[in-house]
């Protein structure tokens, strides 16, 4: 199953126009669908492809491992039958060696293990595209992988590199009207409750939305993926993350931890694992959104215009927060298959939760959300969540998400709830009093939300625009 990424795809088949080879990097993190975006590519450029993927990290691994790994996926794509490279440098001559006139796709996967063991690597990579690929005329070279700060430190922000690469794809979750497509024919007939509770779990990642079965319903689906012994996501993110990021992974584990709980920043996440407040831990969190497990939200302050002075980080990974809230606390009894029968809203905190995850989805969707508030040709300055923090003057208030044009600001609520009542309305009212914002700004008011809206608060005309999720799911 391949949905979506037509943005992507048409920007990798205008490098057939070139005269000259191109060289792309394409980073996101693991199972979001990287290596299937670039197969999907030459299926339809009908092209040749050499796909080399390099050894995940193991204890006790070498450089030679690396190498021999190489050769044989080369032999069994090409004709070359050479003996193992003795360096990476004889290793690249070779690949360039079996590539003709035809149009070919390279694909280096998971370039960061491949080079893990020789820091002359990069380097190796650079003098190799420019003394062969390069030359190739008709050749896509993609350099992918998972741990994307190796390829921005190593590729993109490298003066080895610099003006060589001519495309760099940064691989997010699906939108939502393609996840919706996973549920095939059923799509029409499930309710938005059932697809929000598993894109509440699963986010808009590919690899696990195919774990979804569509005639179930979504606390079976849930219980199938998730609380399991066997299932794929009952371990999933233990090994995607020590893969990731190695022997680094204990703190940046600590650290989606805390941020599991709530937001924070910098200062409030290191009082919360007990870290001092330096550039390691700003390292880690940088690391952590480069690798798209976390956002930084900075935003405009409405009442400067200017950024932010502090940013708070989040958590933007649903499947992660569920893993670190629900999986692994419960991982002794899931292995005993206790929750066969369990009911998943006996769970400690599960609405709130959920809530919180239909928070998630709703922000990491904004562009979906801009046309049913008018905004979708506006000059968008900002797009956050907010914290407005009390003053002598001034009083705290938290927006869940605040949209900034020039010239208005929009607070929008976000809701899910089997029955919402008006007291939504009133803490609008609140948060835009509490609000500071710049004289001359217009301010707007907006509900997304899951559930049933009570006559009163559907009636408000305080609230300028109301949103049904269904509708971003649809598109519509």
């Amino acid at each position: 199953m391949f949905y979506g990424r037509e943005d992507d795809l048409r920007a990798l088949d205008r490098l057939w126009n070139k005269p000259v080879a191109s060289l792309v990097t394409c980073r996101g993190r693991r199972r979001i669908g990287k290596s299937t975006l670039i197969e999907e590519f030459v299926r339809r450029s009908k092209a040749r492809f050499l796909e080399i993927e390099g050894l995940p990290p193991q204890p006790g691994q070498t450089n030679d491992d690396q190498l021999n790994h190489f050769a044989e996926q080369l032999r069994e794509q090409s004709s070359w039958r050479g003996s193992c490279p003795a360096s990476w440098y004889e290793a690249m001559l070779a690949l360039s060696g079996v590539i003709g006139e035809e149009r070919t796709v390279v694909l280096l996967d998971e370039i960061s293990w491949m080079g893990a063991h020789d820091g002359s690597f990069p380097g190796i990579l650079k003098t190799a595209w420019d003394r062969h690929f390069k030359k190739h005329q008709h050749l896509v070279f993609v350099l992918c992988g998972s741990v994307s700060t190796w390829i921005q430190e190593n590729i993109l922000n490298s003066t080895g590199f610099v003006g060589r690469a001519t495309l760099n794809l940064v691989v997010g979750e699906l939108p939502l009207r393609d996840c919706l497509r996973f549920w095939g024919d059923a799509a029409e007939r499930v309710s938005a409750r059932e697809v929000i509770d598993v894109l509440s779990v699963t986010g808009g990642v590919p690899r696990y939305l195919e774990e979804l079965d569509p005639g179930l319903s979504a606390v079976e689906n849930i219980q199938g993926m998730c609380f399991s012994p066997k299932a794929l996501l009952r371990d999933d993110f233990a090994k995607i993350f020590s893969s990731v990021f190695g022997e680094n992974a204990v703190v940046k584990r600590r650290v989606l931890s805390a941020l599991a709980k709530s937001p924070m920043t910098v200062s409030e996440l290191a009082d919360a694992i007990g870290m001092e407040r330096c550039g390691v831990l700003s390292k880690h969190l940088e690391q952590l959104v480069v690798a798209g497990f976390v956002v930084g939200d900075r935003g405009l302050n409405p009442l400067t215009q200017k950024p932010a002075k502090i940013i708070r980080y989040r958590l933007k990974d649903n499947y992660s927060r569920f893993y670190l809230k629900y999986i692994e606390p419960n991982a002794e009894m899931i292995d005993r298959d206790a929750f066969r029968c369990q009911s998943l809203e006996s769970l400690k905190g599960w609405d709130s939760m959920m809530g919180y995850q239909f928070e998630t989805l709703v922000t990491n969707n904004v562009s979906a959300l801009l046309p049913h508030l008018g905004l979708e040709r506006a000059l968008l300055l900002s797009a956050a969540p907010f914290r407005q923090l009390p003053t002598a003057r001034k009083r705290g208030c938290q927006v869940d998400l605040l949209l900034q044009t020039e010239g208005s600001v929009c607070l929008v609520e976000i809701k899910r709830m089997r029955e919402i009542g008006p007291g939504i309305e009133n803490e609008l009212r609140e948060k835009v009093a509490r609000l500071a914002v710049k004289s001359g700004v217009s301010v707007r008011t907006a509900l997304v939300y899951e559930g049933e809206l009570s006559p009163r608060l559907a009636a408000s005309a305080y609230i300028d625009k109301f949103v049904n999720f269904s509708c971003l799911l649809k598109g519509v």
